[in-house]
């Protein structure tokens, strides 16, 4: 088995694919998102692993562009405990440090420590890259947040551990195959599907109902814009259910007198027995 997933290695990423396949022949490294869901679709990997939402910072918003628009499928779910480090080279103090880079979630996850310190911060890549670029450019006054694991991997001395804003800092991960692998149980499962809904009086409040009335339990729901526009909006969902059982069947059979562009993402086994 091949797994890719964006960043390079000891990412969060990285780190989450090896804890979910840990017998994977090769985990493969990409600079984006898409570069890593494309190996999939080309079936050059046999899966994606891809942080979709953070418990401190929310939804990852490159991924929810991304959603209406790959023809793979949600297999699985893995949530992640984030324990930011602030690292520099050797020569770095921590009362003398200037600029901080890292990913914009993990910038976002630490931000009040960030500003205590009077830090500025700088987009990266991935928490893996900043810190391997803190290495090679030996500067002291630059810093970088990522792993534990990074700064083993990458030289660099630890300024200051867990670093993040709060103690339950968690990253929920999701695995994206070309083939769609239903579980054989009612219980248990979440299906994930986006739509947009009609331009009528209470259409969303009608959407919803169908949920309501066939006793399905809805885990998450998230609106978001399309295309730069006010006017336009996309929903996600999480829904407790098996896409086969019949009340989950029943209920998106009645969204759709109230919605569109209803996609199914993927139905998977929860994973969230450590929350």
């Amino acid at each position: 088995m091949k797994i890719s997933f964006q960043g390079i290695k000891g990412s969060y990423s990285h780190m989450a694919c090896v804890a979910v396949y840990p017998d994977a022949k090769e985990y493969i490294g990409c600079n984006s998102f898409e570069d890593a869901l494309n190996l999939v679709k080309k079936g050059s990997v046999d899966l994606a692993v891809i942080p979709i939402e953070n418990s401190s910072a929310g939804r990852v918003a490159d991924m929810h562009w991304i959603l209406p628009h790959t023809n793979l499928y949600m297999v699985h779910e893995y949530f992640q405990p984030i324990h930011h480090c602030l690292m520099g080279t050797k020569n770095s103090d921590i009362n003398s440090i200037k600029n901080v880079y890292s990913h914009p979630q993990a910038l976002s996850q630490c931000r009040k420590n960030i500003q205590e310190k009077e830090l500025t911060a700088n987009n990266y890549n991935d928490t893996a890259t900043a810190a391997k670029m803190v290495a090679d450019s030996n500067n002291k006054y630059d810093v970088a947040i990522a792993s534990k694991l990074a700064a083993q991997i990458y030289g660099l001395k630890i300024l200051a551990d867990n670093f993040q804003d709060f103690s339950h800092n968690t990253t929920r991960f999701i695995s994206f195959s070309n083939k769609q692998t239903i579980p054989n149980t009612s219980s248990s499962c979440i299906t994930s599907l986006i739509f947009k809904v009609k331009n009528i009086p209470s259409a969303l409040y009608k959407a919803m109902g169908g949920f309501a009335t066939n006793g399905i339990n809805m885990l998450r729901i998230e609106s978001y814009m399309l295309d730069g526009k006010f006017s336009s909006a996309q929903f996600y969902l999480d829904i407790a259910g098996n896409i086969e059982d019949k009340n989950v069947k029943n209920a998106i059979s009645e969204l759709k007198n109230y919605a569109y562009d209803i996609k199914i993402l993927g139905c998977y086994l929860e994973n969230r027995s450590n929350l």
